[in-house]
């Protein structure tokens, strides 16, 4: 082999290494990917609409995959079975998904936003008070959040729930198509949905949260992902931060760059976006008496079956 050879063919080896070592870093990079579960209407769709997350991990190798639920429970359930990383749900989805042993822990809450739930009737119905709903028949889903504030407004008006006819059905889609049937006397629903139902019909409200329920949103995330890309998380909630405080001055801007996002008229957005508080905020122990009050409640009905501490599903650190 002449001496030309030899150097030509070591080129070539080294060119062929360095294609290979190149291609690892694609490869994991292409394996990196967080995936966010979301609902409509809720901070993480405003981060999604920015596109600063996969700005901001893009450096790090990473990739986001979004992948949007009807509600809370089949997003905790898609935690569950390792189909997600980190998504949000509201206080009494979370509650059920720890009395059910779902594998995820919280990381962070949102404000209070208690005029964002509502049990309502129709604008030309009898019933004009949460005390005349005994014995009559009410649209909701098992294990969400306004299911909880049914049961609060109940007993705030000498009823328990025993005493009304629950309609279950799956997601908001079936609260409005049976409202509208007539086939129930009342409904529940949540934002954006409640003020589309607002704006399209004109509902009477007998009762949102104030007072009953803060309707909290939680973070939550696999504890095992969490532990091994507390980087990642708490990037998440750097850009997260930064998207909260711009939707919190700017409204009607959230509102329109929801809308296409979410198929949601934005008259409807804006209606949602008026009455709630975009801030992201540290699991507390007031937060946590919160949620664990949620779990009592259910337990009592017999609703949930194990009366999971609140308190053990918090995970150790803060990474907000």
């Amino acid at each position: 082999m002449t001496t030309t050879t030899y150097k030509r063919r070591l080129v070539l080896q080294g060119l062929a290494a360095g294609a290979a070592a190149a291609a690892v870093p694609a490869f994991a990079a292409e394996e990196r990917t967080l995936r966010i579960g979301y609902q409509k209407f809720n901070t993480l769709n405003i981060l999604k609409g920015s596109g600063n997350l996969e700005q901001a991990l893009q450096p790090l190798g990473w990739k986001v995959k979004w992948f949007e639920f009807a509600a809370g429970p089949q997003l905790t359930e898609a935690l569950n079975g390792d189909a997600i990383d980190f998504g949000h749900a509201a206080d009494t989805p979370s509650a059920f998904a720890n009395a059910a042993g779902v594998n995820a822990v919280y990381l962070a809450a949102e404000q209070p936003y208690p005029k964002g739930i509502g049990i309502f009737v129709a604008q030309d119905s009898p019933i004009r008070s949460v005390k005349e709903l005994k014995g009559k028949k009410i649209a909701l889903g098992r294990g969400w959040n306004v299911q909880y504030l049914l049961v609060r407004a109940l007993e705030e008006a000498g009823l328990s729930y025993s005493d009304i006819i629950p309609v279950y059905v799956t997601n908001a889609a079936d609260v409005r198509a049976t409202f509208q049937s007539g086939n129930v006397d009342a409904a529940t629903l949540w934002d954006p949905y409640l003020a589309g139902q607002q704006i399209s019909t004109s509902p009477r409200i007998l009762r949102d949260g104030t007072g009953l329920s803060n309707n909290r949103t939680f973070h939550l995330a696999n504890p095992g992902f969490v532990d091994r890309n507390k980087n990642i998380i708490r990037t998440l909630f750097a850009e997260l931060k930064k998207t909260n405080a711009w939707a919190q001055s700017h409204p009607q801007e959230t509102a329109a760059l929801l809308a296409p996002q979410l198929g949601v008229d934005p008259k409807v957005l804006q209606l949602a976006t008026e009455r709630r508080n975009y801030t992201t905020v540290p699991i507390d122990a007031a937060i946590i008496a919160e949620q664990q009050q949620i779990v009592e409640v259910f337990y009592k009905l017999n609703l949930i079956k194990t009366q999971v501490q609140v308190k053990d599903k918090v995970y150790a650190e803060a990474l907000l």
